[in-house]
Parts: structure tokens; sequence; C-alpha cells
């Protein structure tokens, strides 16, 4: 198993062009490839980028924010505790570092966008077999600080299901399904870095019991909250029409 980090030039706000990022940077992609791409670069060639004195952090968050705690509750200074698309993130993802004096949000349209990546790299380098993984960085309760998570992917199945197998002694596993976007996002995120590293892109190479599929959406490794272990913690977010408390 590989993990190639590839250094970039910086990819510059307001907007930059993600496929001109591609043809010079990228080497020749392998059948079964991972291609891990940060949130950021994929936010910042859609756009999706506000200067930093057109706006007050704390009114862009809670237009972003799908559901919010205020930041006199948080712990931190002007930070609110977020949900933004099925992800438990700070200030809804919204970024100023290495943003060139800009807020950079979190991209939209992940699924057209992804499958035109796919696409296009596929053609490229005419592979059937390509996974595209988009990371972020968020943090964990009873952690110190960030770590790696995977925001969407396509090409591959987001997870591994061990239901109806056997552990070691031979007891059925009746609930464990790994979820291998996050698991190697963790991995992939630690080796692209959190500053000054430009190296926005990342290889993964002979990844195993990986299945690459476009049939199965990331969206089947997304847990209803209703459903969710967090759901007594998770109600204790504010809708986004209503006031911060």
């Amino acid at each position: 198993m590989q993990f190639i980090p590839i250094k970039t030039r910086p990819f510059l706000p307001p907007q930059d062009n993600i496929f001109s990022l591609f043809n010079e940077y990228l080497p020749p992609l392998q059948e079964n490839d991972i291609l891990f791409i940060t949130s950021k670069i994929l936010a910042i060639h859609q756009g999706r980028c506000i200067p930093i004195e057109n706006i007050s952090k704390q009114a862009l968050i809670k237009q972003e924010a799908d559901q919010r705690i205020a930041s006199d509750v948080v712990p931190g200074k002007d930070i609110y505790l977020t949900i933004k698309h099925h992800t438990l993130i700070p200030s809804a993802g919204i970024d100023e570092s290495n943003a060139k004096g800009h807020y950079i949000l979190r991209p939209e349209q992940l699924n057209e966008d992804c499958k035109q990546i796919f696409t296009y790299l596929c053609q490229k380098f005419h592979l059937n077999h390509l996974g595209i993984i988009i990371t972020d960085s968020t943090t964990k309760p009873l952690r110190w600080w960030v770590v790696g998570i995977g925001i969407y992917a396509y090409g591959i199945n987001p997870l591994i299901d061990k239901r109806g197998t056997q552990d070691l002694f031979g007891r059925t596993l009746e609930i464990s399904q790994v979820n291998c976007v996050d698991a190697l996002s963790a991995m992939a995120v630690y080796l692209m870095g959190e500053g000054n590293e430009s190296t926005p892109l990342l290889i993964g190479r002979d990844i195993p019991h990986i299945e690459f599929t476009t049939t199965i959406p990331y969206e089947t490794s997304v847990i209803a909250p209703e459903k969710d272990i967090f759901r007594p913690l998770l109600q204790s977010l504010q809708s986004p029409n209503e006031e911060p408390q």
C-alpha cells in the first residue's frame, strides 16, 4: 500500500482551475488508484470564496451551517459547533488559512464535480477503475485537535461490510461495517498537511479491500440523525432558522 503526496503550486482564491492543476502536476494514474483531493481546492475551483471584508465570519457561519450551537456555549473564541453536509465540524467548515484574504466555504455539488473529475481522469489516463475522495479536517470529541476525514467519495464503495462474517472465535458479526473513506482520509490528510505544505493532492495505490464501483453512492455511508447513537448530543444543535441561544 502506497500514499504518494503531490506537491503543487499555490491554488489561488477567489477562483482557480483544478483541471489545470491535474494537467500540470499529476503523474500518470494507475488502475485502482484513489485520488485524494482537499476540499479547499475544490471550493476554490468552484469560486466558493468570499473576501473577508465583505462579511463577518459569524454571519457567514449562520448562513452556511445546516445546524449550529452558538459560540457563547462552545469553548473557544468565536467558534460554532455545526453540522454541514452530514458532518459535525467547527464553523461550517469555513476556512481562512491559505486563503489570501478570503473565507473559503465548503464546496457544493460534490457528486457532480466528483463525477466530472472521475470521468476526466479516467479518459486522460485510460482507466476503468478510479476512486475520488474529497478530504477535510475536523475535531473529535475528547481529543485535541484536528484529524482528516472524507466528505465525499466517488468510484468506490464507501463501506466495507463485515456483517455475516465471523470473528476469531466464530462469533458472527452483526453490525460491523468499515468506513474506508474516513479511515484512508485520516492518513491522507496527515501526509498532505495542515499548513504551508502546498500538497492538496495525494494518490493512494495498492490499497486492499476496496470495491471500485460507480453504482454505490457515498450517501450509503450517511446515518439519519434519528438513528445515530450520538442523537442525544446532536439534539442540542439548532436549525438554521433558529436564533442561537
